[in-house]
Protein backbone atom coordinates (compact mmCIF):
# COMPACT_ATOMS: atom_id res chain seq x y z
CA UNK A 1 0.00 0.00 0.00
CA UNK A 2 1.55 3.35 -1.01
CA UNK A 3 2.43 5.75 1.79
CA UNK A 4 0.06 8.70 1.94
CA UNK A 5 1.68 12.10 2.38
CA UNK A 6 -0.57 14.46 4.27
CA UNK A 7 -0.57 18.22 4.00
CA UNK A 8 0.06 20.24 7.13
CA UNK A 9 0.35 23.68 8.68
CA UNK A 10 3.30 24.01 11.04
CA UNK A 11 3.90 26.92 13.39
CA UNK A 12 7.53 27.48 14.32
CA UNK A 13 9.71 29.85 16.29
CA UNK A 14 12.71 31.79 15.06
CA UNK A 15 14.37 28.51 14.09
CA UNK A 16 13.89 24.74 14.31
CA UNK A 17 16.28 24.27 17.22
CA UNK A 18 13.47 24.19 19.76
CA UNK A 19 10.23 22.19 19.78
CA UNK A 20 7.59 23.03 17.20
CA UNK A 21 5.06 25.42 18.69
CA UNK A 22 2.03 24.03 16.95
CA UNK A 23 1.22 21.72 14.04
CA UNK A 24 -1.94 20.54 12.35
CA UNK A 25 -1.77 17.64 9.91
CA UNK A 26 -4.79 17.45 7.64
CA UNK A 27 -6.85 14.44 8.58
CA UNK A 28 -8.01 14.26 4.98
CA UNK A 29 -6.03 15.95 2.25
CA UNK A 30 -8.17 18.60 0.50
CA UNK A 31 -9.57 17.30 -2.78
CA UNK A 32 -8.54 20.47 -4.58
CA UNK A 33 -6.31 23.45 -4.02
CA UNK A 34 -6.50 26.79 -5.81
CA UNK A 35 -3.43 28.91 -6.43
CA UNK A 36 -3.60 32.47 -7.72
CA UNK A 37 -0.44 34.26 -8.78
CA UNK A 38 -1.14 37.96 -8.45
CA UNK A 39 1.19 39.83 -10.80
CA UNK A 40 1.67 43.52 -9.93
CA UNK A 41 1.22 46.02 -12.72
CA UNK A 42 4.53 46.66 -14.46
CA UNK A 43 5.77 50.22 -14.96
CA UNK A 44 4.84 51.56 -18.38
CA UNK A 45 5.34 54.77 -20.34
CA UNK A 46 7.72 57.34 -18.88
CA UNK A 47 7.74 55.44 -15.58
CA UNK A 48 9.46 52.50 -17.27
CA UNK A 49 13.21 52.89 -17.51
CA UNK A 50 13.70 49.96 -19.85
CA UNK A 51 11.76 47.27 -21.65
CA UNK A 52 10.96 44.41 -19.32
CA UNK A 53 11.56 46.44 -16.18
CA UNK A 54 10.12 44.65 -13.20
CA UNK A 55 7.99 46.15 -10.48
CA UNK A 56 6.85 44.45 -7.31
CA UNK A 57 7.30 40.69 -7.12
CA UNK A 58 4.27 38.44 -7.81
CA UNK A 59 2.34 37.23 -4.80
CA UNK A 60 0.92 33.72 -4.55
CA UNK A 61 -2.41 33.11 -2.84
CA UNK A 62 -3.58 29.61 -1.92
CA UNK A 63 -7.11 28.61 -0.96
CA UNK A 64 -8.53 25.21 -0.02
CA UNK A 65 -10.99 23.52 2.29
CA UNK A 66 -9.84 20.98 4.87
CA UNK A 67 -12.20 18.44 6.40
CA UNK A 68 -12.04 17.01 9.90
CA UNK A 69 -14.05 14.11 11.30
CA UNK A 70 -13.68 12.30 14.63
CA UNK A 71 -15.71 9.24 13.57
CA UNK A 72 -12.74 6.88 13.08
CA UNK A 73 -11.04 7.97 16.31
CA UNK A 74 -14.30 7.58 18.27
CA UNK A 75 -14.77 4.08 16.83
CA UNK A 76 -11.26 3.20 18.02
CA UNK A 77 -11.98 4.58 21.50
CA UNK A 78 -9.41 7.36 21.19
CA UNK A 79 -9.41 9.22 24.53
CA UNK A 80 -8.66 12.63 22.98
CA UNK A 81 -11.49 12.29 20.47
CA UNK A 82 -13.88 11.20 23.23
CA UNK A 83 -12.89 14.23 25.32
CA UNK A 84 -12.76 16.91 22.61
CA UNK A 85 -14.06 15.47 19.33
CA UNK A 86 -12.10 17.51 16.80
CA UNK A 87 -12.08 20.56 19.08
CA UNK A 88 -8.35 20.29 19.76
CA UNK A 89 -7.56 20.32 16.02
CA UNK A 90 -9.73 23.38 15.43
CA UNK A 91 -8.16 25.10 18.45
CA UNK A 92 -4.67 24.44 17.07
CA UNK A 93 -5.67 26.03 13.75
CA UNK A 94 -7.24 29.05 15.44
CA UNK A 95 -4.10 29.53 17.51
CA UNK A 96 -2.15 30.11 14.29
CA UNK A 97 -4.01 33.34 13.53
CA UNK A 98 -3.73 35.02 16.91
CA UNK A 99 -0.80 37.31 17.77
CA UNK A 100 1.83 36.20 20.24
CA UNK A 101 4.46 37.76 22.48
CA UNK A 102 2.53 40.80 23.61
CA UNK A 103 4.84 43.59 24.67
CA UNK A 104 3.69 44.92 28.04
CA UNK A 105 4.85 46.41 31.31
CA UNK A 106 8.20 48.18 31.29
CA UNK A 107 8.83 47.39 27.62
CA UNK A 108 5.48 48.91 26.58
CA UNK A 109 6.31 52.11 28.47
CA UNK A 110 9.72 52.20 26.82
CA UNK A 111 8.10 51.87 23.38
CA UNK A 112 5.70 54.71 24.23
CA UNK A 113 8.60 56.95 25.29
CA UNK A 114 10.45 56.22 22.07
CA UNK A 115 7.33 57.18 20.12
CA UNK A 116 7.08 60.48 22.04
CA UNK A 117 10.77 61.17 21.48
CA UNK A 118 10.43 60.59 17.75
CA UNK A 119 7.46 62.95 17.67
CA UNK A 120 9.37 65.69 19.49
CA UNK A 121 12.50 65.37 17.36
CA UNK A 122 10.69 65.21 14.04
CA UNK A 123 8.11 67.81 15.03
CA UNK A 124 5.31 65.57 13.83
CA UNK A 125 2.97 63.15 15.47
CA UNK A 126 3.91 59.52 15.08
CA UNK A 127 0.78 58.01 13.59
CA UNK A 128 2.04 54.60 12.57
CA UNK A 129 1.09 51.92 15.10
CA UNK A 130 4.10 50.56 16.94
CA UNK A 131 4.01 46.78 16.61
CA UNK A 132 3.58 45.14 19.98
CA UNK A 133 2.49 41.72 18.90
CA UNK A 134 3.92 39.15 16.57
CA UNK A 135 1.81 36.87 14.42
CA UNK A 136 2.80 33.21 14.35
CA UNK A 137 5.26 32.09 11.72
CA UNK A 138 3.69 29.29 9.73
CA UNK A 139 4.78 26.83 7.07
CA UNK A 140 2.35 25.26 4.62
CA UNK A 141 3.65 21.79 3.74
CA UNK A 142 2.16 20.16 0.67
CA UNK A 143 4.38 17.39 -0.65
CA UNK A 144 8.10 17.56 -1.32
CA UNK A 145 7.93 20.48 -3.72
CA UNK A 146 5.97 22.87 -1.54
CA UNK A 147 7.24 23.91 1.84
CA UNK A 148 6.11 27.51 1.93
CA UNK A 149 6.15 30.24 4.59
CA UNK A 150 2.65 31.68 4.70
CA UNK A 151 0.36 34.08 6.47
CA UNK A 152 -3.13 32.75 7.12
CA UNK A 153 -5.32 35.51 5.68
CA UNK A 154 -8.72 33.91 6.15
CA UNK A 155 -10.21 31.02 8.07
CA UNK A 156 -13.87 30.02 7.94
CA UNK A 157 -14.90 27.15 10.19
CA UNK A 158 -18.20 25.33 9.68
CA UNK A 159 -18.92 22.92 12.52
CA UNK A 160 -21.32 20.30 11.22
CA UNK A 161 -21.90 17.75 13.97
CA UNK A 162 -21.51 17.58 17.76
CA UNK A 163 -21.28 14.89 20.39
CA UNK A 164 -23.40 14.73 23.54
CA UNK A 165 -21.07 17.27 25.22
CA UNK A 166 -21.37 19.69 22.28
CA UNK A 167 -17.81 19.03 21.16
CA UNK A 168 -17.58 19.36 17.37
CA UNK A 169 -17.00 15.97 15.76
CA UNK A 170 -17.18 17.02 12.12
CA UNK A 171 -16.21 20.30 10.46
CA UNK A 172 -14.83 21.85 7.32
CA UNK A 173 -12.34 24.71 7.41
CA UNK A 174 -11.82 27.04 4.44
CA UNK A 175 -8.36 28.60 4.50
CA UNK A 176 -6.80 31.43 2.54
CA UNK A 177 -2.99 31.63 2.60
CA UNK A 178 -0.60 34.31 1.40
CA UNK A 179 2.85 32.98 0.51
CA UNK A 180 5.51 35.23 2.02
CA UNK A 181 8.02 36.70 -0.39
CA UNK A 182 11.61 36.15 0.57
CA UNK A 183 12.32 39.86 1.04
CA UNK A 184 9.52 40.15 3.57
CA UNK A 185 11.13 37.64 5.91
CA UNK A 186 14.73 38.66 5.57
CA UNK A 187 15.49 37.81 9.22
CA UNK A 188 13.69 34.47 9.14
CA UNK A 189 16.15 31.73 8.24
CA UNK A 190 13.46 29.04 8.27
CA UNK A 191 11.25 30.95 5.81
CA UNK A 192 14.19 31.71 3.54
CA UNK A 193 15.30 28.08 3.66
CA UNK A 194 11.79 26.83 2.90
CA UNK A 195 11.39 29.16 -0.09
CA UNK A 196 14.83 28.25 -1.40
CA UNK A 197 13.99 24.55 -1.06
CA UNK A 198 10.68 24.94 -2.91
CA UNK A 199 12.28 27.04 -5.67
CA UNK A 200 15.05 24.47 -6.13
CA UNK A 201 12.42 21.73 -6.38
CA UNK A 202 10.63 23.73 -9.09
CA UNK A 203 13.90 24.28 -10.95
CA UNK A 204 14.57 20.54 -10.82
CA UNK A 205 11.10 19.78 -12.19
CA UNK A 206 11.60 22.32 -14.99
CA UNK A 207 15.01 20.79 -15.76
CA UNK A 208 13.35 17.40 -16.23
CA UNK A 209 10.74 19.03 -18.49
CA UNK A 210 13.48 20.61 -20.60
CA UNK A 211 15.27 17.26 -20.92
CA UNK A 212 12.01 15.67 -22.06
CA UNK A 213 11.52 18.47 -24.59
CA UNK A 214 15.07 17.93 -25.91
CA UNK A 215 14.31 14.25 -26.43
CA UNK A 216 11.24 15.29 -28.40
CA UNK A 217 13.26 17.70 -30.50
CA UNK A 218 15.85 14.99 -31.24
CA UNK A 219 13.27 12.86 -33.02
CA UNK A 220 12.29 15.72 -35.34
CA UNK A 221 13.91 14.81 -38.74
CA UNK A 222 15.39 18.24 -39.55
Amino acid sequence: MPYLVRGALVEYGSDFLGPLLNAVTFQFNPESLSRAIQIPTRPTGVASREVGQTGEVPVEKITFTAHFNAADQLDKGDKTARAYGIGHQLAALEKMVHPKETVNGFMAKAVDEIGKLLSNVAGVTVTLPIPRENYPRTLFMWGQMRVLPVIIESMNITEQQYDQSLNPIQAEVSLGLNVITINSYIDDTVARGALTWSNLAKDKAIENLVNTAKQGIDIIPF
